[in-house]
């Protein structure tokens, strides 16, 4: 077969065949809960991939509740916490190297923008990897609550608000009792948050949230729907150090809350470090170590022979005489093992004999040993150790030299929660979207330099503006978002620069971070929304596709928006590769390439298709309209087995 037969048979590539589009739209939630259900239930899918809803309640039988009459909690404005939540999120997080500290290796990350766009953008690329979040919300007294007025233009109310397009018709706005719905907005801000915030949440991931009186209830009512009952893990009761309210008629309010609620039920949470008094019944000791002597009949709840009636049973005293868990009333109790553990303890000299008062007499007690190596203890609901708000007050303005944040959280009371994260806690990802003055990080940082960990943050703050005349403005700091970076800036430098050092660091540890910031998309994408009839709006959603991107946005803009909507972190590596003249960005050491030239070759698609990347994205305009260039390259990449290329 001679070469030109060879090449006049070749097979052409079909122009038609075309590479897909990157989906620029936040994670599709509704998607995933359709996907779900044919999954569990293939056969209420209807022929147009719907669901048929008769169907599915047939086939759940009794399950399904029919009346109207049943326990459940509505308000007003609930059925648009829905829509805002399914309603997908057109935004990008852009870079602010200016505003960072360590960019190029930090993993840790701070977005300035509004937390619901924000939680909406990350579901695709933090999709069940948060292991704990930490949320100090507004309390809704009335004062301090900034609300989007409009749901259905959520990212456009935050552009207007922060003064990103000139349009003044919605704003965000303080909830004041007056409000005919004061209760019903918090929760419509609150739902939606929640919700969206524990789809990134891991298995073994906790929440904790901060409130105090005026919200407890509903967030607990509130909590209970979007995590379940059975995940309430209990509340935590904290000490403010100062009592307010006095004036009220009423009890004075001495106390805030936190309610703890796992994503998963079987979840515990980890131990705290014994206290000096703890350590002080830790007495004993032999060739294992110290010890304390527990007794071996059980005590506390679940303690009766009806309970574990295995655990009942006669065991030898030294006199070889039948000793049974009696409790101190008379009534039959249990041991805390069973025959076959009690035996194993013995013969591995955990027991100890020690008599006992027992009316006018002695009698023989077992007791077993606790070791104190690796011994932790279960927290308490109560909360009356740490430091108060006022110490907390203090503690910042001496660390930021001014009075330009009312009302932080403890640093103390985040170290704590962090501590009792599900373990494994030391390596995990935190958040915060509502961070504040950013005491979150402040307290991950300390702890990490304490105990040698590599806890990484996330925190989301509204660019809320610093109030005319307000001490942070004097001292510069234009929005609350500037006093949460500068915070983080201080207490790494004090961490660093402290004499002598506040720890002694088991590691060099992450105290940079990456500052985010809320804004539209890189691309002009098509607007659904617009009425056909419209003829102007038609007009200018068809100029889209002359120039797809918008004006002024770097090449870093772009590399982020397209990391995050790819199911990549901001903090994922990123790398520069030099191809046919061309710069490409390897994604997470090669598992996705990125080219965002504006003149593609087949030579760099060759070249691209070598390093057998599973994803490849490309910007449409880089074809400069060669249909024949895009089928081409969707078959080299397909016979160098790349998964997936699309442009965008």
């Amino acid at each position: 077969m001679t070469d030109s037969h060879s090449k006049s048979t070749a097979i052409q590539p079909d122009p038609t065949e075309q590479p897909e589009h990157l989906n620029l739209r936040s994670h599709d939630i509704v998607n995933d809960k359709q996907a779900e259900i044919i999954r569990l239930f293939p056969e209420v899918r209807t022929e147009g991939g719907k669901l048929d809803f008769d169907r599915l309640k047939r086939v759940l039988g009794e399950i399904v509740d029919p009346g109207k009459e049943r326990y459940s909690m509505n308000w007003p404005g609930k059925a648009d916490c829905f829509k805002a939540i399914q309603s997908p999120s057109l935004g990008t997080l852009r870079p602010r190297r200016e505003e960072s500290l360590d960019f190029d290796t930090t993993e840790n990350v701070i977005i300035e923008g509004d937390s619901l766009e924000a939680l909406k953008l990350m579901q695709k690329a933090y999709l069940g990897k948060i292991k704990m979040i930490y949320i100090d919300p507004p309390y809704n007294t009335g004062k301090d609550f900034i609300y989007p007025d409009n749901y259905s233009e959520s990212l456009q109310t935050y552009l207007e608000y922060t003064g990103q397009v000139d349009v003044t018709r919605k704003r965000f706005s303080t909830n004041t009792e007056a409000d005919g719905r004061f209760h019903s907005k918090w929760m419509s801000m609150m739902y939606p948050r929640l919700y969206l915030a524990r789809n990134l949440m891991t298995e073994d991931g906790v929440i904790f949230v901060s409130i105090d009186d005026h919200e407890l209830s509903n967030l607990r009512k509130l909590c209970d729907e979007v995590f379940g009952e059975e995940c309430f893990k209990g509340m935590i009761v904290r000490a403010t150090g100062q009592t307010t309210g006095q004036d009220s008629g009423g009890l004075g309010a001495s106390f805030d809350y936190v309610l703890v609620y796992f994503k998963s039920p079987d979840v515990e949470l980890a131990g705290l470090e014994l206290s000096e008094d703890d350590l002080e019944r830790y007495q004993e000791e032999d060739s294992r170590g110290k010890y304390a002597l527990w007794q071996l009949r059980k005590t506390g709840k679940n303690d009766r022979r009806e309970d574990r009636p295995n655990m009942f049973f006669p065991i030898k005293n030294p006199d070889g005489e039948d000793v049974l868990p009696i409790g101190p009333t008379g009534y039959e109790s249990r041991w805390r093992f069973d025959p076959k553990g009690f035996q194993r303890l013995v013969s591995q000299d955990y027991i100890v004999w020690k008599k006992r008062k027992n009316g006018d007499g002695e009698q023989w007690w077992p007791y077993v040993k606790t070791y104190l190596e690796g011994r932790t203890k279960r927290p308490s609901p109560l909360w009356d150790d740490i430091e108060g708000s006022k110490k907390a007050s203090i503690d910042l303005r001496a660390l930021m030299g001014g009075n330009v944040f009312d009302n932080p959280k403890p640093v103390g009371l985040v170290r704590r929660l962090l501590q009792i994260v599900p373990e494994p806690n030391a390596d995990c990802l935190l958040l915060d979207f509502f961070a504040g003055s950013g005491t979150t990080a402040q307290a991950a940082l300390e702890l990490n330099e304490e105990d040698g960990g590599s806890r990484r943050f996330i925190l989301i703050q509204l660019p809320e503006p610093c109030p005319e005349g307000s001490e942070a403005l004097q001292a510069g700091y234009k929005s609350i978002t500037d006093i949460t970076r500068e915070r983080v800036r201080r207490a790494v430098k004090q961490l660093k620069g402290a004499e002598p050092p506040i720890t002694a660091p088991k590691q060099a540890g992450d105290t940079g971070f990456r500052s985010l910031k809320l804004d539209s998309s890189n691309f002009k994408v098509w607007d659904g929304t617009q009425k056909v009839e419209d003829d102007v709006a038609l007009a200018n959603q068809l100029e889209l596709h002359v120039q797809h991107m918008q004006q002024n946005r770097t090449a870093e803009d772009v590399l982020f928006e397209l990391l995050l909507k790819s199911g990549f972190a901001v903090t994922t590596k990123v790398e520069s590769v030099k191809m046919d003249d061309k710069t490409v960005f390897s994604i997470a050491d090669g598992a996705m390439l990125l080219c965002l030239e504006q003149k593609i070759t087949l030579e760099l698609i060759k070249g691209i298709a070598e390093r057998k990347p599973e994803r490849v994205v490309c910007l449409d305009e880089g074809f400069a309209g060669n249909d024949q260039l895009k089928a081409n390259a969707v078959q080299i990449m397909k016979s160098k087995g790349v998964t997936s290329f699309r442009t965008v």
